[in-house]
């Protein structure tokens, strides 16, 4: 018994490090475990020439931490690409390499050992890996290439019926292939198939830019793929992005004017490694073959038709005829640069069944799939050729249980209008439907079962209505696709009270819904990347999810988006919408700050910092008296939210961001220029807007006290005042109800629960009558609305916006928050809040340094706080309990625990400093709170 004991602990610790000679003996567990290079595990096809390594510690005990680390990184031919030696150092993120210059398509393998606190050398880690993607154009030696048509030149006759292109391309390999690589990409979108095989599991693929000035290409492990003889690459081309229809957008925004658009293409290249050492290599150009596919229609809004009566059988296999086939034509038109994906690629990441099945109208079938969501469904049926059927998408159900897509229509194209000669014609413009909803055709080919998935479009919704079924679909008819940009789960968050359990799966499905290469405000009528949505979500985003390269790319768009004068846009990609001004476009310098303090970023400062500056300079030009009179403020707020009153403490606050980021690239002079701005800034609204009475900050609404506070606009004598005023106009002049928008809910939950009244924020978000989260879980929601109230006609109800609840819950229940210093999670805070009925709360954030755990419960009148801090981190601990001095930790005084120092109180809670560890608080519940009646 004691060898098998003894021989599984040898096989956990192999898992996590592999031995090197003769290492010594380091503290028990300590090891580099889970590396990454450029934030990935084992990434095939990056071009970045100088990737970032990263690792984390694996250790079992209190207050460890790295002093020193060695990488080595070696060819596939075992030659030495870079060996640091001993670096002493704490590092363990974004470690640059700098050994050999990389080239296209090299294979490196890397492991890395640490030191410990003594000077003790752990193992060497497990080996991990990256391969080089195309790091040159002049690698792909392929052309862009499309079906040799030309767009039509008239609104009207783009809405005609115009078949997705099929392309093929055969090959002959004469033995076994070793190795082979596929590099490609296609706008708007693309499929690429292998001998009848798809050639990976992405969806949607390439994720939304600005075409003009990055395009990005995927890099797929084809080997298993390949066979001896003939073989067979075949790619579908959709319209996604880069074809979109010219629907006037609310009667005017026609995107066609603002993207970068064309006639569907492609670039690919294949390269092959024979087992003899041979090359095979296939790029795209005119010797390959198109025609026409079946599906004859595709818009990223309205959906896809799909004639499976024009399916070519086995046309992406080596023995089908093309002889009747075009050659394909070149693509000319400019475009940005190739770019090897950096995000996750869009992914199915859910299977949902449909709840429940109505016939609300003869023929007419409703398939209730339980949830909101956004993606697909996969339609299974076996009727008779030429049956149509026609699939409507919505998010409601009028009262008479029929499909309501209504508050899903593309950009509130509904009706008609008349023209200049008085007909008339739809709101959408020339050809658009008089209403733009969701819909996708299927026309069945008959002869036995088929299987229809829409491919080249993507919808959100709840309910499928379901007309031209011959008959009545059974229940397996539909099977529910989540689609979404395939991030990493990082956070979880559970309590005693289930609404708030409910309301944080709604923030979650709605997360999910919005992230198709870009964060949108809703996944269905719009699919923008507003900038607002961005600010008062993304720590909530990043708490929850993996976000690390899906912002830094965002980041980057909004780069990519800017104006010829340097003016930052509202949306990024820009899509002509332009009027929210200061409060959107301050999302660029606030990802850079976030992106640094979560995740230890500083290249994409380094990278992005000129252009906030620039934009933040034009905004001074703009507005010398540092009012900022336009814009967008408080967005959905059911309270007054004028512009220069709540927009102007928002500049403030971008001062301030671009200060800290030029603080932290060592630019001291530009630091202090947008500190003093800041200042300015400041001064200029206490003296446009000063209060008229005690405490009130104009407008005088929750928002504009919540503004105030939270943005430090008011001297240290004002705040109590204001605090005060914040709290009778909650609970006297609107009886306990919030009446704050996008930005005002953010900061008035921070403000109330960082200045001791979580209790009041708890009585907000536990309510359930209107306005809140619990009205909308009450009237049926599963994701989170866009307005408060409900609508059947008009607002989303799959926003995030709202969703910043989701911060609140981990930040002051679960009480998990980043240090305002913090590098890569480096220093933590951990503040839970005892309060409202709450009994327990599991909180739960896996940091880009390991994991962090804050669970407590509540046993009579004791607290038991439960605390996981990673190796080489610290944490302020506030423990909401009575006397500190009757605070333990292990059974023990928590004073003299190990790991552990105490550093005093903070209003009546005691604050100690603890190491990396786990730990185990016990002290007699107190309220973390102060009493500030008004």
């Amino acid at each position: 018994m004691i060898y098998l004991i003894a021989f599984f602990l040898l096989g956990q610790m192999a898992s996590l490090c592999s031995a090197a000679p003769n290492p010594a003996q380091p503290a028990a567990g300590f090891c580099a475990t889970d590396l990454r290079c450029e934030y990935r595990l084992n990434p095939l096809g990056i071009d970045v020439s100088r990737p970032r390594l990263s690792w984390k510690l694996a250790c079992d005990q209190r207050g460890q931490k790295q002093t020193a680390y060695q990488i080595r990184v070696t060819d596939a031919d075992r030659n030495t690409l870079w060996d640091t030696g001993k670096i002493e150092s704490d590092r363990s993120i974004h470690v640059e390499y700098a050994g050999r210059p990389l080239s296209s398509r090299l294979r490196c393998t890397w492991q890395v050992r640490v030191w410990d606190k003594d000077g003790e050398p752990s193992p060497w880690s497990a080996a991990a890996w990256w391969e080089m993607g195309l790091l040159e154009l002049g690698d792909w030696q392929a052309k862009w290439i499309n079906d040799g048509k030309a767009n039509p030149t008239r609104d009207e006759d783009l809405y005609k019926e115009d078949p997705a292109p099929l392309f093929r391309k055969t090959f002959e390999l004469p033995k076994d292939a070793r190795k082979a690589r596929l590099y490609i990409t296609g706008l708007g979108y693309y499929e690429a198939r292998l001998n009848g095989q798809p050639v990976g599991d992405h969806a949607l693929d390439p994720a939304w830019t600005a075409y003009a000035k990055r395009v990005f290409y995927s890099t797929y492990d084809v080997t298993a793929l390949l066979r001896d003889g003939a073989n067979s690459l075949a790619v579908t081309l959709g319209n996604g992005w880069y074809n979109p229809l010219p629907l006037r957008m609310w009667g005017h925004l026609n995107l066609r004017r603002h993207l970068t658009i064309g006639r569907p293409r492609f670039i690919a290249r294949l390269e092959i490694e024979m087992t003899d050492g041979g090359r095979v290599t296939i790029v795209s150009d005119e010797s390959w073959k198109v025609t026409e596919g079946p599906v004859r229609r595709n818009s990223i809004y309205l959906g896809e038709v799909y004639d499976a009566r024009k399916e070519i059988p086995d046309w992406d296999r080596p023995g089908c005829d093309d002889s009747g086939w075009a050659r394909a034509g070149t693509a000319s038109e400019s475009l940005g640069r190739l770019q090897a994906q950096p995000l996750p690629p869009i992914r199915v990441t859910a299977t949902l069944e449909p709840v429940k099945i109505t016939e609300p109208q003869p023929g007419t079938f409703i398939f209730d799939m339980g949830q909101n969501f956004a993606g697909w469904v996969r339609l299974a049926l076996n009727v008779p050729r030429g049956t149509q059927i026609v699939l409507r998408y919505g998010e409601l159900l009028h009262k008479d249980g029929t499909l309501n897509p209504m508050t899903s229509v593309c950009g509130q194209i509904k009706g008609t209008r008349k023209n200049a000669e008085g007909a008339p014609t739809p709101v959408g413009g020339p050809g658009a439907p008089k209403i733009a909803w969701q819909s996708d055709t299927y026309i069945a080919k008959g002869g036995g079962p088929e299987v229809y998935t829409p491919r080249l479009t993507f919808h959100a919704f709840r309910y499928v209505e379901v007309t031209g079924y011959p008959g009545t679909p059974p229940a397996d008819t539909f099977t529910g696709l989540r689609l979404n940009t395939d991030v990493a789960e990082v956070g979880t968050f559970a309590c005693s009270n289930e609404r708030f359990n409910r309301i944080q799966q709604m923030c979650r499905w709605t997360f999910l819904s919005n992230m198709f290469g870009v964060q949108s405000d809703c996944p269905h009528r719009e699919r923008f990347g507003y900038g607002g949505d961005l600010v008062v979500t993304c720590d909530a985003f990043m708490l929850n999810l993996d976000m690390a390269r899906f912002y830094a790319k965002v980041t980057a768009d909004w780069r990519d988006s800017a104006l010829a004068d340097g003016m930052l846009t509202d949306t990024a990609p820009f899509v002509g919408i332009q009027y929210c001004g200061v409060a959107w476009a301050m999302a660029h310098p606030l990802l850079q700050l976030q992106l640094y303090r979560y995740y230890g970023d500083r290249r994409i400062i380094e990278e992005q910092y000129a252009t906030s500056k620039r934009w933040l300079d034009l905004v001074a030009d703009r507005n010398e008296n540092h009012i900022i009179e336009k814009g967008l403020s408080d967005h959905e707020a059911l309270a007054p939210a004028p512009a220069a009153e709540m927009v102007t403490p928002l500049y403030c606050e971008s001062a301030r961001l671009l200060s800290q980021l030029a603080r932290i690239l060592g630019k001291d002079n530009d630091a202090q220029t947008c500190a003093d701005r800041a200042e300015a800034v400041k001064q200029a609204y206490r003296e446009t807007f000063p209060s008229a009475q005690a405490g009130r900050v104009p407008p005088g609404t929750q928002a504009s006290q919540s503004f105030a506070l939270q943005l430090d606009m008011l001297d240290e004598d004002q705040q109590e005042p204001a605090l005060r005023y914040l709290l009778d106009d909650i609970r006297t002049r609107n009886e306990g109800r919030l009446t704050t928008g996008i930005f005002g809910t953010r900061y008035l939950l921070e403000v109330l629960s960082r200045r001791g009244r979580t209790d009041v924020a708890y009585d907000l978000v536990n309510r359930r009558e209107f306005p809140g989260w619990g009205y909308m879980l009450d009237n049926g929601a599963t994701t989170l609305w866009e307005h408060w109230a409900l609508s059947e006609n008009t607002f989303s109800h799959n926003h995030p916006m709202f969703g910043s609840v989701s911060q609140w819950f981990f930040n002051w229940l679960g009480g998990i928050q980043v240090h305002p210093q913090a590098v890569g999670f480096d220093r933590i805070i951990i503040r839970p809040q005892i309060v409202g009925d709450l009994k327990w709360v599991r909180c739960r954030y896996d940091s880009v340094r390991g994991p962090i755990a804050s669970d407590w419960r509540l046993d009579d009148d004791r607290l038991h706080l439960n605390v996981t801090i990673p190796a080489g981190t610290t944490a302020l601990v506030y423990i909401p309990a009575t006397r500190a001095a009757e605070v333990t930790e292990s059974d023990r005084p928590a004073a003299e625990a190990p790991g552990v120092r105490r550093l005093g109180e903070e209003n009546g809670a005691p604050v100690f400093e603890i190491q990396s560890g786990r730990y185990a608080f016990v002290g007699k519940a107190g309220p973390a709170m102060v009493s500030l009646e008004p």
